[in-house]
């Protein structure tokens, strides 16, 4: 287990908004202080971190104690110790959700990225951990200032299961592989900071998972989390018991090392008793988190019951003591015991740091990397901006710069909408909402837009989704277009003088089948919610100046979708019960467009260079019975693997771009299984790679695959297995056969 995972801290389920407070750079208090504290074992930076917690934690009285296990701990003014708000926000740029973040004061904004769905359509490794280390410094710089706490409660590693989740949006897609693969280089970033390296400094030090940190990460939400509010089902009822499971909580320390801390989700505790009637009264709640591993609670609810708890000797004051020794050693390896903060290895982070050129030119980058293009008819696009004497722009969403932003979000430094974007390129414009919002409950503004499309040369309808639709707290019920959008669409298709050109916003999937038969609608584009720069990325796609790259994060479902029931987490198709399965690796229905779908304006062209074609499995000595029959096809139990380490194997291969444009052009290398075990994943991705290849040149790569992780799966008891017999590889339209036998 690598020390990235023992720096990784956990969140789980539910928020609940809080005011926001705001803390000048004058009033910024420190432990440590020189002239009035050194001399507590604790500021002694010789001693290391976990000796540096425990002096701390000796020195506190119970009621001490008790007052650290909320998000905002208290101050212990005789150790000279401040308050301190562990909840801060920075999914894709410091937000506001988070009451230690403020942007009153020195820093009035700070680098919108793109949601993170959008940046997942990317599939490019580098620039999410680019991302995060830009957040991670404004964030650093922010707290030098007093507007930002250092521990950022992100990244969001939930699967998207279901396409009418509010919060999908904030995920990397549905991909148990890529999810894995961005939060690992998005926590890199933001706890380290790329920062170091423009600086020539070397890599931060590791002492056995207890290395500094720039700023905290906490990837949230642990389990079973896809849902706000679904008939009489909400995540109040779905999801937090989690965090009251000993089993799942130890998982991360015991199996993983992890040296973190893991808190709640905000009144979490207060829902076990008081929601969910888990326990029978508040003290068992307490007792039961603390017992199962968690450290703090999101709320108040521990600071009003846990003296309670220890008086029934319901709760042991060690157990306590073990929390806050994960809560204070973070606190120490963040440098806040050490002194005047601002004048450590951070301390020169400033508003110099935030909304820099290199920040923005980093968010316009993940926005034209994550734009999907998913129909693109006769080549319609990238239209000639020479060749264009006006252009007609609809949609309410096409003028407005924050309904694009997502959720989570903080004040951006440069926003541009894409109408903004389109007059870079085009000197006459006409422009119409069409719908007077994102719901479009009214045709009265179609007329007008009609008109202006009847009159242009191009047109551009910009439609979909915004937060009025999806968010925390809100799912939708429908994968359509909202109201008559969809009737408008239609209807400027028939009148315009060329097909139209569709931008699709937001973060759920959509039901666009009309759209995609329709030969009125050349080109089909999807931005999401592509933040700050999004508007000038798509006037870059539309005339040429990028060439579109990315794929789809996830399943494009249709209508037919809805009749699934959203607390229904099976992951696998059940036939019997008319049960359709959820995500690429086991739906069996129709999609809209599928998982890893994206064009370009170039074409491409592969070929596999070398990969195994056979590979043995040795079972380990306590593996006897590791050859298991069923139904006459065997597996092996990758726990009963000797050697995994030692199986892995590169699948060389090269790109050649066979057309007329420059452009980057994702590698998607999957796995299929032979059918060996029921509910097997019909496919699942094993590697990718984001290549930029000139046109009429090629490139090489080299994906690793890992069999015991890769070429695995989960059988129906939860057992990771390898499936025996032939497993096909394939590479766009290439198929590889890999036969697995044991020896």
């Amino acid at each position: 287990m690598s020390n990235l995972w023992k720096s990784i801290f956990f969140f789980f389920i539910l928020f609940q908004f809080c005011n926001i407070n705001s803390i000048s750079s004058s009033e910024l208090q420190f432990p440590c202080n020189p002239s009035l504290n050194s001399p507590y074992p604790f500021c002694n930076k010789s001693l290391s971190v976990t000796v540096r917690a425990q002096s701390i934690v000796s020195l506190l009285t119970l009621e001490e104690k008790i007052q650290q296990l909320s998000n905002n701990a208290s101050a212990i003014p005789r150790l000279g110790i401040p308050s301190y708000e562990w909840w801060s926000e920075g999914l894709h740029g410091v937000a506001t959700n988070g009451p230690g973040v403020s942007f009153v004061g020195p820093i009035s904004s700070a680098t919108t990225f793109p949601q993170v769905l959008v940046t997942a359509a990317s599939f490019n490794r580098t620039l999410w951990y680019l991302i995060g280390s830009a957040i991670g410094v404004e964030a650093r710089a922010m707290f030098n200032v007093g507007q930002c706490g250092l521990t950022i409660w992100a990244p969001n590693i939930n699967i998207f299961r279901d396409p009418r989740w509010g919060r999908g949006q904030e995920t990397p897609g549905e991909d148990p592989m890529v999810a894995s693969a961005y939060s690992i280089e998005f926590v890199r970033g933001l706890q380290s900071g790329n920062w170091r390296r423009e600086r020539e400094i070397g890599p931060m030090e590791e002492d056995d998972g207890m290395e500094s940190l720039m700023v905290s990460a906490c990837c949230k939400h642990l389990t079973a989390y896809d849902l706000e509010k679904w008939k009489n089902f909400t995540r109040q009822s779905t999801a937090d018991l989690s965090f009251a499971r000993p089993e799942l909580l130890q998982k991360a320390r015991t199996d993983w090392g992890f040296k973190g801390y893991i808190t709640s989700d905000c009144d979490a505790v207060a829902t076990v008793f008081e929601y969910q009637n888990y326990t029978n009264n508040r003290e068992d709640a307490i007792a039961d988190v603390l017992k199962a591993g968690m450290d703090i609670n999101c709320g108040t609810f521990m600071l009003r019951n846990t003296k309670s708890a220890v008086d029934q000797r319901k709760v042991k004051e060690e157990e306590i003591d073990r929390a806050l020794l994960n809560l204070f050693s973070v606190r120490i390896r963040l440098g806040l015991f050490d002194g005047d903060p601002r004048e450590g290895k951070f301390g020169e982070l400033g508003a110099q740091n935030v909304c820099t050129e290199q920040h923005k030119t980093l968010a316009l980058e993940a926005a034209r990397q994550g734009i999907v293009l998913l129909k693109n008819e006769n080549r319609f696009l990238p239209l000639n901006k020479k060749a264009i004497s006006s252009l007609a722009v609809i949609g309410s969403l096409a003028n407005n710069v924050s309904n694009l932003l997502g959720d989570y979000v903080g004040v951006p430094c440069s926003p541009m909408s894409p109408l903004e974007g389109f007059q870079e390129y085009v000197e006459t414009i006409f422009f119409a909402s069409g719908c007077l919002d994102v719901s479009c409950a009214s045709d009265d503004g179609f007329d007008e837009a009609i008109l202006i499309a009847k009159r242009a040369d191009f047109v551009i309808v910009v439609s979909g989704l915004d937060l009025s639709q999806e968010h925390e707290d809100l799912d939708r019920v429908s994968l359509v277009l909202p109201g008559k959008q969809m009737t408008l669409i239609s209807s400027l298709a028939l009148v315009s003088k060329k097909p139209i050109i569709l931008v699709l916003t937001g973060g759920g999937p959509l039901d666009i089948s009309l759209a995609k038969k329709d030969s009125g609608v050349a080109s089909i584009l999807w931005i999401g919610y592509p933040g700050e720069s999004g508007g000038k990325a798509l006037a870059e796609v539309i005339f040429g100046d990028y060439n579109p790259g990315g794929r789809l994060p996830v399943t494009w479902y249709p209508q037919s979708f809805t009749n699934v029931p959203m607390n229904d987490m099976h992951m696998r198709a059940d036939p019997s019960r008319g049960y359709p399965g959820r995500t690429y690796r086991f739906y069996t229905g129709d999609r809209v467009y599928g998982f890893g779908q994206g064009l370009s304006y170039t074409s491409f062209k592969y070929k596999l260079l070398s990969a195994p074609q056979k590979l043995s499995l040795l079972g380990n000595s306590k593996a006897k019975s590791s050859r298991k029959i069923v139904s006459h096809v065997s597996y092996m139990e990758v726990e009963d693997v000797e050697s995994c380490d030692l199986l892995r194997f590169y699948v060389k291969l090269s790109v050649a771009n066979i057309g007329e444009f420059d452009g980057s052009h994702v590698v998607m290398l999957f796995s299929e299984f032979p059918k060996v075990l029921r509910g097997s994943p019909q496919r699942q991705l094993i590697g990718f790679e984001r290549l930029h290849v000139e046109r009429q040149q090629a490139a090489e790569s080299s994906i690793l695959v890992d069999p015991c992780n890769h070429i695995s799966m989960a059988d129906e008891y939860g057992k990771r297995v390898i499936p025996l017999g032939d497993h096909i590889i394939s590479l766009g339209e290439l198929e590889h056969v890999l036969s697995i036998q044991v020896v």
